[in-house]
């Protein structure tokens, strides 16, 4: 083994050891990759997943995240010019250029990344949330669908973005309280206001009019899966499975979050790991092109 390989195995295991000690529920959707596109999208977990740690750093002076996203803004470069400076980055170079990975995506999720540097975000306006789900979640399906193996075209592409939009509507509603207590508060304004709801993270769980904005935000999540589905029927779902794995974990998320009651949402709700393998293992077989039931 030449040195240079040495240096992109030892970037590869520190990319997939990050995914490992996370404990994401991506993993099980990365397993079933061929190796190198496994070893692909342990590096683009690896890459949200410093930049996400940067974003959250309580630690940190607001004007210290921005600094290191900046940072990471040139490592982005370097990344593409070849001569990285991180392990991450260094695991990044095998499949940015096997895969030809679009720069802008990865400057996409840090620009979302901002966005919680510079908050805590609190009831944003409807497009703030678009533009914010955009950034985190559609930067990473865009980078995942070549990844997978998808051809490129606007069907990948608006698989990719509904269900980013979807995913990530889903996780907010899911983690209202969790949001709450760190100062957070994702539901749009124009919901908040609609249903005389507060704005303040801290009077939001079991507020009255909560139920309703989580009711109307649930359809909008709902939607969004909708769109996924029907940009699937026009590609081949195998190449997307790992995609599909997610998909069908966070519709479980969102169905039981609805049938529990929007009332009570704010409290936290979790699929056991045998709930995530039976669900898996269902998508895994072939996917649901129907609406689940609700």
């Amino acid at each position: 083994m030449t040195a240079a390989q040495a240096i992109s195995a030892d970037a590869a295991a520190h990319a997939s050891e990050t995914v490992k000690r996370s404990g994401t529920s991506f993993a099980a959707g990365m397993a079933i990759l061929p190796r190198p596109r496994r070893e692909g999208m342990h590096a683009i977990y690896a890459f949200c997943r410093e930049v996400d740690d940067i974003a959250d750093d309580d630690g940190l002076e607001r004007a210290e995240r921005l600094e290191r996203l900046k940072a990471w803004r040139a490592e982005v470069e370097r990344i593409y010019d070849g001569a990285p400076e991180t392990a991450t980055g260094r695991a990044l170079v095998s499949p940015v250029r096997d895969f030809d990975l679009p720069k802008a995506e990865f400057l996409m999720m840090i620009d979302g990344m901002e966005m919680d540097a510079n908050g805590p975000i609190v009831a944003p306006s409807l497009d703030a949330l678009f533009a914010y789900t955009r950034r985190v979640a559609g930067s990473v399906g865009l980078l995942s669908m070549p990844t997978f193996g998808a051809p490129k075209g606007r069907d990948a592409d608006r698989f990719a973005l509904a269900l980013g939009d979807a995913l990530q509507l889903t996780n907010i509603l899911r983690d209202i309280g969790e949001d709450a207590a760190i100062g957070r508060l994702y539901l749009p304004r124009e919901l908040l206001e609609k249903h005389r709801a507060p704005t303040s993270p801290g009077d939001i769980v079991g507020a009255p009019g909560l139920a309703n904005v989580a009711e109307e935000l649930g359809q909008m999540a709902t939607g969004k899966f909708g769109e996924a589905r029907m940009a699937l029927r026009e590609l081949d779902w195998r190449i997307v499975r790992p995609a599909l794995l997610m998909m069908g974990a966070y519709e479980t998320y969102l169905l039981r979050l609805r049938r529990r009651g929007w009332d009570q949402v704010g409290t936290p709700l979790s699929l056991s790991k045998v709930e995530k393998s039976l669900i898996a293992m269902r998508w895994y077989v072939a996917p649901r092109l129907d609406a689940p039931a609700a």
